[in-house]
């Protein structure tokens, strides 16, 4: 078996390391990828990648070919709905991961272009909104060349079956089977309120065109990356799916109960508690003060959100294997 090993985070080389080392001395070949070169995604038997869920968003961001399996990594022991690893147990999978005791789930990506141009593709979503909030967006959409809607709203969603239960849910979707060849389109808080989330077959052409607003909007690439938009967002299924290494017995419909668990729980929280645990859902596992950054909300504020949260179970609080000064942030759910 011959493993390469990502990170997002220059942070993440200690880690990184300390994977290689653990690997090899199983009798497992292992490189580290550099950014930029991706040609041995195609080259081995499996990809590894730091950084939980936001770390494998990232990958499927960089590497637009064919990619061998991939298998997500924890710093910590919480558990994610795409990472399925901890990097403790590393030792202890590597003799099933030798064996092939694993199963790959094969999703499909969102192959996006932006004013004609293309960037990176989508794993769970594509958003546009205007770059201040509370703003409204006019917006055309298209399906196939054809005009479906002219819409006021505060924006729009495209989402994969995989993104379903993330932002997507949250602005009213339809929760959608991960195996479903799909999208799902939400228009968020739309003036017109006969609009409802549309399904659509993977095979079709959409389009979002004629965008504007007083101020600029930005296409939202799986809630990170953003891209200023000036008239068209072309979206698409991408040519090359995302092949995720499952090591765990989680069924589609087990990672849909937890996520609609965790649904039903946040309609009792605070709003900026639900703004902190999706960030953590989207970002991973983050500081205080990078909540702080991310959220623009009061230091004051997110120290009472995450001391509801922790109380509630929701979230938990480790010290950072990067830094032992720092504390860590991260979903236990």
């Amino acid at each position: 078996m011959k493993a390469a090993l990502w990170g997002v985070d220059p942070r993440d080389g200690a880690l990184l390391s300390k994977m290689k080392k653990t690997l090899e001395a199983l009798g497992v070949r292992s490189q580290i990828m550099k950014d930029g070169d991706y040609a041995a995604a195609s080259e081995v038997d499996m990809v590894m990648v730091a950084g939980g869920d936001r770390g494998i968003l990232d990958y499927f961001h960089k590497v637009t070919s064919a990619s061998a399996p991939v298998l997500g990594i924890y710093e910590t022991d919480a558990t994610g709905f795409l990472a399925q690893l901890e990097v403790r147990d590393l030792e202890k999978a590597a003799a099933r991961l030798k064996r092939n005791e694993y199963k790959v789930d094969e999703v499909f990506r969102l192959a996006v272009r932006v004013d004609g141009k293309e960037v990176d593709p989508a794993l769970n979503d594509v958003a546009v909104f205007p770059g201040k909030s509370a703003t409204l967006m006019e917006h055309v959409l298209k399906i196939d060349g054809k005009d479906v809607w002219h819409d006021n709203s505060d924006g729009i969603i495209v989402s994969t079956p995989t993104g379903s239960t993330a932002y997507t849910m949250s602005a009213g979707g339809p929760m959608v089977m991960q195996n479903s060849q799909v999208f799902v389109v939400v228009s968020v808080n739309s003036l017109d309120n006969t609009r409802r989330p549309l399904v659509v077959p993977n095979d079709a052409r959409l389009e979002i065109s004629d965008i504007t607003s007083r101020y600029h909007c930005e296409v939202v690439l799986d809630g990170g990356r953003r891209v200023r938009v000036k008239n068209t967002l072309e979206c698409s299924k991408h040519a090359f799916p995302a092949r995720l290494v499952r090591m765990a017995d989680d069924s589609a419909a087990s990672l849909m109960a937890k996520k609609v668990r965790l649904a039903e729980d946040m309609l009792k929280m605070p709003p900026s508690a639900k703004l902190i645990l999706k960030t953590l859902e989207y970002e991973g596992p983050l500081s205080q003060k990078d909540l702080a950054t991310r959220t623009m909300l009061p230091e004051r504020t997110i120290r009472l959100s995450l001391s509801h949260l922790i109380g509630g179970g929701y979230v938990k609080k480790k010290t950072s294997l990067r830094d032992a000064r720092q504390r860590i942030y991260e979903l236990k759910i």
